[in-house]
């Protein structure tokens, strides 16, 4: 009986009385990742390819919108389909979008840097899984590809008609240091955007959180600190505040284990107390719940005691089994 009220609860009604399922996040990034994958590939053959870019980039941020927390959770839960190379731009603008909206940009602002975390990669894509799957060091060569790819993704925008340059700009600078250490160009300091910077620090906390062939991930909070303490990049307080604000130290996604034993996955981000909700899976003992535990970790012995990887927490879950019908499939 719960369950049926539950999915009667999950059901929205249009203009006609009839009851629809809400729309679904993880659907659209899923969707929004089939449609890039397949217009990135085909970008050397596009002459104006801007409308469809922005529109991609639209839908991303109308997922964002619809639920931030399971938008969140996806860049943590690996439920988008597709290659990493693609994903990872997806996950990227995922990020991209939480941060810009709290720092106050303008919806057009916003439509041009999700837009240039979808394309921040596109000049070295036929390449990327290659390198995403070798199990030792790049060779010269490779690297030379990996150094070049800013600016040949901003070339291959330009060829296919991308004019905009907050765009072209956030593509071209995003791999660009503060100590002049980057590239392409080895620029720094006040020639770098905070666009770039914000895109910089999306890109490498998401590669940071996504296991490799030749590494682990970093646990969510592992990497939110060491994004943030990099040396090669000038401290920017607003962006750095929004940053941690808006990811947090436990985002959604994150697998836990609590004080008192309990096993389970982060729902919501943290409001702004310190505290975050946990959809807790199994007990002190390894056993599943019989029924929907939520704890909140200002609950006592319910902070947080440690993130697990996928296979220390031995969880397995839907998203929908988790956040109900707007994280199906």
């Amino acid at each position: 009986m719960n369950q049926q009220l539950s999915s009667l609860h999950d059901l929205s009604m249009d203009d006609t009385g009839r009851l629809h399922p809400p729309p679904s996040v993880l659907h659209e990034l899923n969707l929004a990742n089939k449609r890039l994958d397949k217009l990135l590939a085909d970008l050397r053959n596009e002459h104006n390819a801007d409308a469809d870019l922005r529109h991609i980039a639209r839908e991303v941020v109308r997922a964002v919108e619809l639920n931030p927390d399971i938008a969140l959770a996806c860049v943590f839960l690996n439920q988008i389909a597709g290659t990493y190379a693609v994903r990872h731009c997806i996950e990227t603008a995922v990020v991209v979008v939480l941060v810009a909206r709290g720092m106050g940009r303008t919806a057009s602002e916003i439509l041009s840097l999700t837009a240039a975390a979808l394309t921040m990669n596109v000049g070295m894509l036929r390449h990327q899984d290659k390198f995403q799957c070798k199990m030792g060091c790049l060779d010269q060569d490779e690297m030379a590809i990996v150094h070049r790819h800013p600016a040949d993704s901003a070339e291959l925008l330009k060829y296919a008609g991308v004019d905009d340059e907050e765009w072209i700009s956030a593509v071209l600078l995003h791999h660009e240091n503060d100590d002049g250490s980057g590239y392409p160009e080895g620029k720094c300091r006040d020639q770098i955007t905070q666009n770039a910077r914000m895109l910089s620090l999306a890109d490498r906390y998401c590669a940071q959180v996504s296991a490799r062939n030749y590494r682990c991930s970093l646990a969510p909070n592992e990497a939110l600190e060491r994004v943030l303490s990099d040396t090669k990049h000038i401290c920017d307080p607003a962006l750095t505040e929004q940053f941690r604000r808006q990811v947090g130290k436990y985002p959604p996604g994150c697998l836990v284990r609590l004080d008192n034993g309990e096993l389970g996955v982060v729902t919501q981000r943290d409001s702004g107390d310190g505290v975050v909700e946990v959809h807790c899976l199994r007990d002190r003992a390894g056993k599943p719940f019989p029924a929907t535990v939520h704890r909140r970790t200002s609950e006592p012995e319910c902070s947080i005691a440690e993130v697990l990887s996928e296979d220390q927490a031995e969880l397995r879950f839907s998203m929908k089994q988790i956040w109900g019908a707007q994280a199906a499939l």
